[in-house]
């Protein structure tokens, strides 16, 4: 389309006025003019035409002279020319026009006055200028058609030398609006010579000149300057031209290291575990080709000397690890201490079971207080920032500065119901019917009816607010016959009177519509945009501003039943929407919390008793059931869970630090997951002791039983708490402040335990001897037999899973055959664990965070898919002195004295590759609109001297120039800034800074400084995590870079969502250094609680193979990391060392009444192959009973296992499993892909590696010898007969005599 201030039709009139020759232009020769003076209009409101005129060039007269010396330079001061007087005064006129949009390219703005000029005045037109069509009026011919010849070579560097011209004001290419998007020389010389209405009134051709065609002719060919040239006079900037810019360091694109499509850190671990596997096959493979061969050769020996079984054979004892068992004698004195500490303070709380209860809920209830304080913090900003942050800071100031971001509100009007897919969006009728909507909105009130978007709308100019829609090409009116030419118009030359909105600011289309191929028509969505002005958080004016947009969300959503029945499909967000779904989120996950407490409370119930009540016991005896059952003692391990939530919150409350939803959703699931682990522990503990000491007082047993596991529950709740604390030293709030409120419910939860629980199970063990109901314990049972503990040690010390554990699984365990399969299974797992972790993603997406039916899941989608650009970038400076010229050319980029890394430069550098820098428009530099905005060429409608009325620099010596010589400093420059920013941009004028920079600079005169500025530029279309997380580094990166090539700026960017994506620039560093931290504790904490160094070493090295395996399953799973995995990582550290924490230390500690069974024989249940021969061969599976002694770590291990497999499974895998699960029916999509997932692989994974794993690594790397289990409260001749009496019927049970395990349980 043509320019729309006819900046070029009146630049093609300029011909002198002579008498007609026929035919026109009769003689080419040199001296000779083509055309020459106005003849006259064609119509009333035509332009005039130049005249038809072949005579000879003539000398003009002095004040001509000076003229066309003014406006067209030096080289036409002497020597004749074909022009008038009111040719030049055109050509000036119209050239200043020209000049708004190229003055920044010296050589672009040379060779288009050069063309012009030479056109207009050169005495030798006949030889490149042929007159081809006339048309008479009042007695005179004017011409309406001609042919203008130029070497190709003028024509291309013309075109070179404007074709990456910027327009400062709307950052699009000048050669939109001098060329009508041209993209050769041929088309931008067609542009210029087309007639139209709005462009040349005359039809100049530009035809490539021939000597077969053109005899005669010689086609102008005035050397054109390149953009690049090194004459100053002449360069263009590196934003103006792309080969003057100075070559930017490389960057490099690598994203690691690969061996094919493989990470090297894959294929490595790889390589290494297929040789490994292959290396133990052959040293199998020779181990059973040895002991077959050896074999063999025994069997020969024993038939030569008719042998009879060794000792091994006669009594059935397979012997592990032959040799002496030595049973740990020495104690540890940690230990001991810990020991004595522990039984001290059960004695008491059992003793003293209703002070100790009463304490502990005054306490909670003291600590509980704190939620006069409770707030939560929903901030998105207050939450996964840190406020030390650079991030934060930044934010900081530029709300400061510039005021707080936009907020906007947005939506996307979509033709893709179509069974045939997508189809155009714009016609008539839909046009119609949106801008009818369009103005409903612009009407639209707040519910209390104060407040409409003229209110709360941005408008910088006082002219209108900014809405961002194809309505705003309609100024005019929408109608049916031009709409289309219309809207074509506007998209080719957004700053035509008629396409500019009300806010006076030229419309990018590719803000306004979808993308397309070829034609606007063709695209399939409509975006638009409302701009609401945004203020200080709290303050009336958001509370405003937020009231109306309720409004808008309730009359869009009726608007999508409209678009529905047009066939059109409307998605929107609001500045508030995000927020609210987020909440709502929130609120539906609650019933979850209060699910899994349910389920818990009954599991623990049930599982509590299961080592006194069974199936049989009922059924023999219901009202013995009545009295074991343990119903009651599960309603207070909840409860406990509970008042330890309640005592943290209100804790940290009263401290000032805000819950986030992540505390209030996850912490009641953590407390529950690692409270009730414990209580299962110190029950079956407590049951052991009163089936070997039935004849103590309970406070006693008690005793014994808290500090048996006293010690154990410690080194458990000490390495949780500390993996917990860990995280308080991260600065993001939401990781922070989740890191206090595990560890305070940790520690709390732990304490109330050890004293309140016991308290409770030492009431509960009183009501059981005295035969009350469980629950109601007014009423009292009389046994038909005695199940009270008497004079005869009890059969229900153990139930099915324990006898399982001990007989069957624990023995299997520690054979050398399944102790090698173990290893390599597991260093399987990890290897796959270790070659997924590069496949880790960083990011959270927006749609994973919010309900799964949410309105604003299908806004994303179509803001991924149909915008075509990306988010706004401002790359801002502070406390810069721009009054000095050395400041001004590190801003500037337009002008040749600009330095060549200067921050305009560096950004148009890295906007040429925009694969790396993600930056895809130039950017908008204030300092250079200002100095055009100062050239006096542009006229009377930009810069005037108030005082004199006459255009700024018109008698200035020197005079304006593109070296900056001479331009302002000091008080002038800011003096003349002021009035810049003040001046209000309009169609004539539109480097006038009040629309496009009137909120990017702020200016201090008093001190001679801008405080801030920003330079406005935009990424790439950003569609997915990754790329958000890439373009901020970039953006990081290009900062640094222009700060450290010019030493008077500091340059930081920042763009509304960097915010939440600076975590991902130090994630995966903190998330390693997190994890390092809380194992290193883990293996200090762990070698000193259990003296063993190897035993913390292998602790550790679980839990580390725990992480690895939980980081390859959170790659299947589709999980990436950000703020809220870390969190859950953190989770992951805690509770797999309570998975291994209790195995490991009865290893360390074994109990001696268990090594002693290993030694003397285990009786163990396998199943065996049996083979007979009767009619042919009949295999069959059988039971079959042997005795297995274990020795050394493997006895060791074979306690651990004993003593507390059980409670691992009960109480720690199954309890977080059950936890777990309810998981899976959340509606919020970031609690099944962030909780449920990455707990559900914890709980799998944790218990695997605890339960198989970890004893079969104890008995291979364990610590040696072990240590005395001290017992508090026993020793001496009575407690050795107690301890054989109890061993003598054990073995006596283990050997199926009467009152086995096979028919009571237990031992």
């Amino acid at each position: 389309m043509r320019l729309s201030f006819h900046l070029l039709p009146q630049l093609l009139l300029a011909s002198s006025a002579v008498a007609i020759v026929s035919p026109p232009t009769a003689i080419h020769e040199a001296g000779r003019c083509a055309v020459r003076g106005h003849c006259g209009k064609q119509g009333f409101f035509g332009k005039d035409l130049p005249c038809p005129d072949n005579g000879l060039a003539e000398q003009p007269a002095g004040d001509v002279r000076k003229k066309l010396v003014n406006v067209c330079g030096e080289k036409w001061a002497e020597g004749p020319i074909c022009c008038a007087e009111e040719q030049i005064d055109a050509l000036s006129d119209n050239l200043k026009r020209a000049e708004t949009f190229i003055a920044s390219c010296p050589a672009c703005q040379t060779n288009f006055y050069n063309l012009f000029c030479t056109f207009t005045c050169s005495p030798d037109q006949s030889l490149f200028i042929n007159v081809t069509g006339t048309t008479p009026k009042n007695g005179k011919d004017l011409v309406t058609e001609l042919d203008n010849l130029w070497s190709d070579d003028y024509a291309s560097g013309f075109y070179d030398s404007c074709k990456d011209v910027k327009f400062g004001a709307t950052n699009s290419r000048a050669m939109q609006f001098i060329g009508g998007g041209a993209k050769n020389y041929q088309e931008f010389l067609n542009f210029l010579g087309h007639k139209s209405a709005l462009g040349s009134p005359i039809q100049i051709n530009f035809p490539r000149p021939t000597e077969e065609k053109y005899p005669g002719f010689k086609p102008a060919d005035d050397k054109a300057h390149p953009c690049n040239s090194t004459d100053t006079r002449y360069k263009c900037a590196c934003m103006d031209c792309g080969s003057s810019c100075a070559e930017l360091a490389e960057v490099s694109t690598s994203h690691g290291c690969y061996v094919g499509h493989w990470h090297c850190l894959s294929f490595a671990v790889v390589l290494i575990y297929c040789i490994f596997v292959m290396m133990l096959v052959l040293a199998v493979t020779g181990h059973v080709y040895y002991r077959k061969r050896a074999q063999n050769m025994q069997e020969r020996l024993r038939m030569l000397q008719d042998s009879t079984l060794d000792d091994e054979d006669e009594d059935g004892e397979i012997v592990y690890q032959p040799g002496v068992l030595h049973r740990p004698t020495r104690p540890y004195w940690p230990n001991t201490i810990c020991n004595r500490l522990f039984s001290r303070l059960g004695l008491i709380c059992a003793r003293f079971p209703a002070i100790t209860i009463g304490t502990c809920v005054v306490v909670v209830g003291l600590l509980s207080i704190g939620w006069k304080s409770f707030a939560i913090e929903t901030d998105p900003v207050r939450l996964w920032v840190s406020p030390d942050s650079a991030a934060a800071a930044e934010k900081t100031f530029f709300d400061d500065s510039f005021g707080p971001f936009f907020r906007a509100e947005q939506a996307f009007l979509i033709n893709d119901t179509l069974p045939s897919g997508p189809g155009p969006i714009l016609n008539y009728e839909t046009l119609k019917w949106w801008f009818g909507v369009e103005e409903k909105v612009r009407a639209l009130k707040s519910a209390d009816g104060n407040t409409t978007f003229s209110n709360v709308c941005y408008n910088p100019t006082s002219e209108g607010c900014v809405v961002q829609s194809v309505s705003g090409f309609y100024q005019n009116g929408l109608d049916r016959d031009d709409w289309e030419e219309q809207l074509q118009t506007c998209v080719d030359n957004p700053v035509e009177g008629t396409c500019l909105p009300d806010f006076q600011q030229p419309l990018d289309i590719n803000l306004l519509v979808g993308p397309y191929n070829g034609s606007v028509l063709d695209t399939s969505a409509l975006v638009i945009t409302w701009v609401v002005k945004n203020h200080a958080e709290n303050s009336p004016e958001v509370a405003r501003a937020e009231a109306w947009e309720r409004s808008l969300k309730d009359y869009l959503q009726q608007v999508q039943l409209e678009a529905e029945e047009r066939g059109l499909r409307l998605s929107f967000n609001t500045e508030i929407s995000l927020e609210q779904e987020l909440n709502k989120s929130t609120n539906t996950d609650a019933s979850i919390v209060v699910i899994s407490y349910i389920i818990m409370f009954l599991y623990a119930s049930l599982a509590l008793g299961s080592t006194t009540v069974s199936v049989r016991s009922v059924l023999q005896n219901p009202k013995s059931a009545l009295v074991q059952s343990k119903f009651m003692l599960g309603v207070a391990g909840i409860v406990i869970v509970l008042l330890s939530v309640s005592a943290s919150i209100g804790l940290f409350s009263a401290c000032g630090i805000k819950v986030t939803l992540i505390i209030a959703e996850v912490i009641p699931f953590l407390v529950l997951a690692v409270g009730v682990d414990n209580i299962f522990l110190i029950v079956h503990e407590f049951e052991r002791v009163n089936a070997s000491h039935p004849d103590e007082q309970v406070e006693h047993r008690m005793s014994r039983a808290l500090g048996r596991m006293g010690p154990s529950i410690l080194l458990s709740a000490t390495m949780e708490t500390i993996a917990f604390a860990l995280g308080t030293a991260v600065g993001m709030p939401a990781v922070r402040n989740f890191a206090a409120y595990a560890a305070g419910a940790v520690v709390i939860n732990a304490l109330l335990q050890i004293t309140m629980f016991v308290a409770v199970l030492a009431l509960n063990q009183r009501r059981v001897e005295a035969g009350r109901v469980d629950c109601v314990p007014c009423i009292r049972v009389k046994p038909t037999q005695s199940s009270l503990y008497g004079q005869h040690p009890p059969v229900h010390d153990e139930d099915t899973l324990q006898r399982f554990i001990r007989r069957i699984y624990a023995p299997a365990l520690l054979g050398n055959k399944a102790k090698i399969g173990i290893v390599t299974f597991f260093l399987g797992l990890l290897t796959i664990g270790l070659a997924l972790l590069p496949s880790i993603e960083l990011g959270l997406d927006q749609r994973i965070a919010i309900p799964e039916d949410s309105y604003l899941i299908p806004y994303f989608n179509d803001l991924y898919s149909y915008l075509n650009v990306g988010p706004p970038v401002y790359f801002v400076t502070y406390s810069v002195n721009a009054t000095q010229r050395h400041v001004q050319q590190e801003l500037c980029g337009r002008f040749s004295t600009c330095t060549d890394l200067s921050l305009t430069n560096i950004l148009e550098g890295e906007r040429k590759r925009p694969e790396i820098s993600y930056i895809a428009a130039p950017a908008a530099s204030w300092v250079d609109d200002f100095f055009l905005w100062l050239n006096p060429n542009l006229g009377e409608e930009c810069c005037v001297n108030p005082k004199t009325g006459e255009p700024c620099f018109a008698n200035r010596d020197p005079a304006w120039n593109v070296t900056l010589s001479g331009m302002p400093e000091g008080d002038e420059y800011m003096s003349y800034l002021q009035h810049w920013l003040a001046a209000p941009t309009t169609p004539e004028c539109p480097l006038a800074g009040a629309a496009a920079y009137s909120d990017a600079v702020v200016v201090d005169p008093e001190h001679l400084r801008i405080p801030a500025s920003h330079f406005r530029t935009s990424h790439t279309p950003l569609r997915s995590q990754d790329d958000f997380i890439a373009a901020y580094a970039s953006a990081r990166r290009i900062a640094s870079d222009i700060s450290a090539a010019n030493p008077g700026l500091e340059v930081f960017p920042y763009s509304k969502f960097y915010i939440f994506f600076d975590q991902y620039s130090s994630i995966v560093r903190l998330t390693f250094s997190l994890l390092g931290s809380a194992v290193l504790a883990c293996f200090l904490i762990s070698s000193f609680l259990l003296g063993s160094l190897r035993t913390g070493a292998v602790i550790s090295i679980t839990v580390i193979m725990i992480l690895v395996d939980i980081g390859g399953a959170m790659v299947i799973a589709g999980v990436s990391l950000n703020a809220v995995t870390l969190v859950n990582l953190v989770i992951c550290v805690g509770i797999a060392v309570e998975f291994c924490a209790h195995i490991a230390r009865s290893f360390q500690f074994p109990s001696p009444r268990l090594m002693a069974r290993a030694n003397q024989g285990v009786g163990v249940t396998s199943l065996v192959l049996v083979a007979r021969n009767v009619v042919g061969e009949r295999r069959y599976l059988a039971m079959s009973s042997s005795t297995v002694t274990f020795h050394g770590k493997d006895a060791r291990a074979w306690a651990a296992m004993t003593q507390v497999g059980g409670s691992v499974f009960s109480g720690i895998t199954v309890t977080k499993f059950l936890g777990v699960a309810v998981l899976a029916f959340t509606r919020s999509k970031i609690f099944e892909v962030y909780y449920f997932r990455v707990w559900l692989a914890l709980v799998v994974l944790g218990a695997l590696h605890a339960l198989v794993f970890l004893p079969v690594a104890l008995s291979w790397a364990g610590g040696e010898g072990g240590y005395a289990e001290v017992e508090v409260g026993g020793g001496g001749l009575e407690e050795d007969l107690r301890r054989r009496r109890w061993d003598a019927l054990g073995a006596y049970r283990d050997d199926g005599g009467e009152g086995s395990e096979d028919e009571e349980g237990g031992y």
